[in-house]
């Protein structure tokens, strides 16, 4: 077994400063398709190796400023698994990495050495020497933005403020990395202080702004008011709209009328958001060809808010086409498509997302739906498998593992899987409903109403709780309790299978009419089911 020894003193190299130590050593050996299969990993968390770019997005040629798409939270996690996908297939034989200074690691090295430990087997971790460097922390400000390196750019811009506390540009960037890791309130403190010093028109107005965001985004559901947020962001729109350059004035304006229109969303007022949108999408035009990412951010917005049509779906393409190399918007744009029944083109969609980006679970959680909806449960189950390796906290995906494993009949995969999810999720209707099919499946009839009880009080428009309450009253001897529920079920979602389980609880409480009548409706929802035809035969 070979041994390395890295020093992961963030104050070395900042981010990544462990994973680029372990790059040094593999990227030079490691075959040219596997270097090119990361490039987008290896040149975020070791840009000094000058592995060439295979993948990019029309942000990595823009001015800073222009760079309004900061990465999200979970971006390093997708760096990481991919990094450590790529130290698996270019790792020859076991190693043993020791680490020096781990204490003093940054986030981002801690999130990779967590998953190495999770997908890497073949990567052994001892603790090494503690001798910090005692260096300045790494102020290359433009990287820690600009690649979402939120957790170094809180702690190194809150270190740089102490000494210059009037750089609003850093108090700005700062504040905006700290509410990304749900520091929100040491986040508002930055802005309140600002508001206090600072008179320039235009750091107002993005104070303001940036404050509203943090008032209808905050993690802690508890803390938001879209009330006040919408008060911060009028008076964000008061000041841009005074602005006395032209472009200035497009760009802000139209940035802070789109952030209105999220308040108004958050208020339940889509009217007026959708509005608010084509205002600003009018106003952006001012700027030609500058600022291409805040235009696409504006068309996928408005496309939400269009709901399932094809001028949502034209707003997707328009966007998509302005950057084919961003990620996101695949995504948006392919569960727009399975709404309009075009699961082909949807699976392109969820396809190229996983190849323009580093790996990360929606996609193939999405995609997991598409080969369910097709009858391909190996490969919707193998989907599922490979989100929760990505990312073990992804809630959605137990919901939908745990009722596949249901329906194949495993139900203590099913069961561990509910209960995993509902530890990240106590109150998932889904996750009840499918703990119901369990506790019903184990003959423990009692448990089983109780979870179809809780689920439906959770969620009452959730169809499968209903259905399912109504298969267990008709197994207790309780037919009209079971039409009843059947037909709440059918409300809400009609289909073959549910209306094949009426007609056999009406059956039972002598409506044979009625019976009649749902297995006919039955038989028109799936011509080819065997168990309907052989129902209606029957008579």
């Amino acid at each position: 077994m070979n041994t390395i020894v890295i020093d992961a003193d963030r104050r070395l190299r900042g981010p990544y400063t462990l994973a680029a130590g372990l790059l040094e050593t593999l990227v030079p050996k490691a075959r040219p398709e596997l270097v090119a299969a990361h490039d987008i990993e290896l040149r975020v968390a070791a840009p000094h190796l000058g592995v060439a770019a295979r993948r990019t997005s029309l942000a990595d040629g823009l001015p800073s400023e222009e760079r309004i798409l900061v990465p999200g939270a979970r971006r390093t996690l997708w760096i990481a698994n991919g990094l450590a996908e790529f130290v698996r297939d270019a790792l020859p034989e076991a190693v043993t990495m020791i680490v020096d200074n781990l204490d003093e690691a940054d986030q981002t090295d801690r999130e990779f050495l967590g998953v190495l430990a999770r997908r890497v087997p073949q990567v052994r971790v001892e603790r090494g020497r503690d001798m910090p460097s005692g260096l300045p922390l790494v102020t290359d400000f433009e990287r820690l933005r600009n690649e979402g390196f939120h957790h170094a750019m809180a702690e190194g811009g809150l270190a740089a403020l102490a000494r210059t506390p009037d750089d609003w540009t850093l108090l700005s960037r700062t504040a905006c990395a700290l509410a990304a890791i749900e520091r929100e309130d040491e986040a508002l403190e930055l802005y309140h202080r600002s508001r206090r010093t600072c008179v320039d028109p235009l750091a107002r107005a993005t104070t303001a702004c940036q404050t509203a965001t943090i008032l209808v985004r905050h993690s802690d559901p508890s803390r938001r008011d879209p009330e006040e947020a919408l008060g911060w962001i009028n008076e964000a729109i008061t000041i841009t709209s005074l602005l006395p350059d032209p472009g200035e004035r497009a760009f802000h304006l139209s940035f802070d009328l789109n952030t209105r229109a999220l308040v108004e969303v958050r208020l339940g007022r889509l009217d007026r958001a959708a509005a608010l949108v084509d205002e600003a999408i009018e106003v952006a035009s001012a700027l030609g060809e500058r600022h291409p990412i805040h235009r696409l951010v504006l068309l996928a917005n408005r496309a939400q808010l269009r709901g399932v049509t094809e001028e949502a779906l034209a707003d997707y393409d328009e966007a998509v086409a302005i950057d084919p190399g961003y990620p996101d918007y695949y995504l948006d744009r392919g569960n727009l498509l399975v709404k309009l029944g075009r699961q082909e083109e949807a699976l392109a969609d969820y396809e190229t997302a996983m190849r323009v980006s580093p790996p990360f679970p929606e996609p193939y959680y999405n995609r997991a739906g598409i080969r369910f909806g097709a009858g391909d449960l190996e490969g919707a189950l193998a989907d599922l498998d490979y989100a929760l390796e990505l990312d073990p906290a992804f809630a959605p995906a137990y919901v939908n593992r745990a009722g596949l494993h249901a329906a194949l009949g495993q139900y203590g995969k099913a069961r561990r899987d509910v209960e995993r999810g509902l530890e990240l999720d106590s109150g998932s209707a889904h996750l009840l409903c499918v703990l119901g099919q369990v506790e019903d499946a184990e003959g423990r009839a009692d448990l089983a109403r109780a979870a179809f009880d809780r689920a439906i009080s959770l969620q009452p428009d959730l169809a499968a709780a209903w259905a399912g309450r109504g298969r267990l009253a008709f197994d207790q001897g309780d037919a009209r309790g079971a039409v009843a529920d059947l037909t709440r079920a059918l409300d809400l979602d009609d289909g073959a299978e549910l209306r094949f389980n009426r007609a056999v609880a009406l059956r039972a409480c002598g409506r044979a009419d009625e019976a009649r009548a749902d297995l006919h409706a039955a038989a028109r929802l799936a011509p080819g089911d065997e168990d309907i035809r052989q129902a209606l035969a029957a008579g």
